[in-house]
């Protein structure tokens, strides 16, 4: 049970990471990341914020909390050395923000991000066969999600991505308490999104790569 998509007051979310993290393991999660939204103005407060508030968790903490980012708006030109700066700075997961239908994100935006080798490409929108095809290539998870609007293309991105073999993963995007949405639930949403039980599977699976990525990370610091 992941979520990999979580927002904190560090960018526009309601919660500290504290209260984050203790809503979580209510609903029996076993991992998160928190990624707040940034560009060149706050990348560097972020992940020092964060990776101090990790740093400063109870040894055997139950609930694994992964440092990340997601990098919001940022003209494509800047997005590859943007990954690369969040890299740098202790980003354990980097998101970026894809082409959503419901924000004027820049044309481009989806592309760049999957060049630049981001992690998790989320709520892509109508992303195309060739850009799920270099995800697949890239390594680059395209996102289901159970956030409002952002959610309207979900069939999409689903469909392209079993065209396409590129990977899933389901995420809350959570900014509120209201987001934080049980695990089954967010599985009943992205079954909703595509051919029923074939999909979920998949999701699984995929999730499950992406959690062995972050956790091999988290062992080698």
């Amino acid at each position: 049970m992941y979520d990999f998509h979580v927002h904190s007051i560090l960018s526009d979310g309601a919660l500290i990471p504290s209260e984050i993290c203790q809503r979580y393991l209510t609903k029996g999660f076993r991992a998160i990341a928190i990624t707040d939204h940034c560009d060149d103005s706050n990348i560097d407060y972020v992940l020092s914020s964060l990776n101090n508030f990790v740093r400063n968790l109870p040894e055997n903490f139950p609930l694994a909390v992964f440092v990340g980012v997601e990098i919001t708006h940022v003209p494509p030109p800047r997005i590859k050395a943007l990954v690369a700066r969040a890299r740098e700075l202790g980003a354990q997961l980097v998101v970026v923000h894809g082409e959503t239908i419901v924000e004027p994100v820049a044309n481009g935006t989806n592309l760049a991000a999957i060049e630049a080798g981001c992690d998790i490409l989320a709520h892509p929108g109508f992303i195309s066969e060739e850009e799920a095809r270099l995800a697949r290539k890239k390594g680059v998870f395209l996102e289901v999600t159970t956030r409002s609007g952002h959610c309207y293309t979900n069939g999409w991105v689903v469909n392209t991505a079993l065209k396409t073999g590129a990977g899933l993963v389901v995420n809350n995007d959570a900014h509120r308490p209201g987001d934080i949405l049980e695990y089954s639930l967010m599985l009943d949403i992205a079954r909703g999104s595509g051919p029923g039980g074939d999909i979920i599977e998949k999701i699984k699976q995929d999730t499950e790569q992406l959690a062995t990525r972050l956790f091999s990370l988290q062992s080698k610091k």
